[in-house]
């Protein structure tokens, strides 16, 4: 028997619109979008929108490793994890994963095994709120990057890779007092520890970074999984990752790389924190004038999962001329086309019934309710 569910007197973003109205949802699609005054669950005039689909989030380690030295148990970590993107409107969530691991800190390959083992065990064992996918982080630098690529290359929950080499005097990095300010603060290190993990880093740069980047994504495009650059700094960045096949370029750090990007047909991804702050953490190109110059079509919570959603309803104010419905798209309908999810991301009929309801307080958004397929998650 089929299960109905009817949400009315809702402020409505659809894709190119705020309506007021209901939406109907049968089992677990939405099988249509009223305009009007319908008979059902009353929203009290609450924003209702598609449930937010992240593509790259950090959070999870830190669930993980809550402080230095201490490992938490990996399948509460995940399930801490799911219960703070959930709360933060995100249904959809791609868990990114470290492949290939610096000299310095105490995490290691096992551990992010670890962590990808205990994604799949929750999933599998239907514990978690939101829908988990994983996004291996592929630091090509890295002397470990392939043997740990490998060890997870063919698990089908991989659906994203990106490509990064945070060595400095590059792309993130390229100014290296930011590089300096960021890994002394990070790791504690004295000015000549930090010389010699610099030096380290771009020895190993030299060494590893073309040819992983090269066999990473010639597996992926054999195997059609989305590939992401990162922190491209320069057009010919670009030209290199449009040719290696990848489809988004995350947090390009220059107006030069971004609109290269754009022209090179990607999909232009940057941080929500960078939106709600104004500023890169790393003193980079900021994401409101690439808003404001028509370069941004992705936003990623990054390192806070509710940025996400505070953006979206941030950007109208810090961007002039940017639309609800604009705005929210960049967390549902272009982050899951980018990932090749086309059953998501959009108020429309047929699409899953993955929702989100919303009311504002002091300009701060509340997530009151999620859905997942139609299943209430919070």
């Amino acid at each position: 028997m089929a299960t109905e569910q009817v949400f009315s007197n809702a402020r409505i973003v659809l894709a190119d619109e705020v309506i007021d109205g209901a939406v109907v949802i049968r089992d677990g699609k939405i099988a249509e979008v009223v305009e009007g005054a319908v008979v059902g669950e009353d929203f009290e005039g609450d924003y209702l929108i598609p449930g937010l689909v992240e593509l790259h989030t950090d959070a999870l380690e830190h669930h993980y490793k809550p402080r230095p030295g201490v490992r938490w148990n990996p399948i509460a970590a995940v399930q801490a994890h799911d219960a703070q993107v959930a709360t933060s409107g995100i249904t959809t969530v791609f868990d990114a994963v470290r492949v290939g691991i610096d000299d310095a800190g105490d995490t290691t390959s096992d551990d992010m095994m670890q962590l990808a083992n205990a994604i799949k065990l929750g999933v599998g064992g239907e514990r978690l709120r939101a829908d988990h996918l994983i996004h291996l982080r592929c630091e090509v630098s890295a002397p470990d990057c392939m043997d740990a690529f490998d060890r997870l290359k063919g698990d089908g929950h991989v659906r994203l890779v990106s490509l990064m080499d945070h060595s400095p005097g590059q792309r993130q990095f390229a100014d290296l007092s930011a590089y300096r300010r960021y890994y002394q603060g990070k790791l504690k290190m004295t000015d000549d520890e930090l010389e010699a993990y610099s030096a380290r880093r771009i020895k190993n740069s030299a060494l590893h970074a073309e040819p992983n980047r090269a066999a990473i994504s010639a597996f992926c495009r054999g195997e059609r999984i989305a590939l992401a650059s990162h922190d491209d700094a320069t057009a010919d960045h670009v030209a290199r990752a449009r040719a290696q096949g990848i489809k988004v370029a995350e947090f390009p750090t220059t107006h030069e790389a971004a609109a290269a990007s754009r022209e090179a047909g990607m999909s232009i991804l940057m941080g929500a924190p960078n939106i709600v702050r104004g500023t890169s953490h790393s003193g980079n190109i900021s994401a409101r004038s690439l808003a404001e110059d028509g370069l941004l079509d992705i936003l990623s919570s990054d390192y806070i999962p509710f940025s996400l959603l505070y953006a979206a309803f941030a950007l109208g104010d810090a961007v002039d001329g940017a639309s609800l419905p604009q705005a929210v798209a960049l967390v549902t309908r272009n982050p899951a086309a980018a990932a090749g999810l086309d059953d998501r991301g959009e108020i429309a009929s047929g699409k899953r019934a993955d929702l989100v309801r919303v009311t504002l307080s002091e300009g701060v958004p509340i997530v009151r309710a999620a859905w997942r397929e139609g299943r209430r998650i919070v």
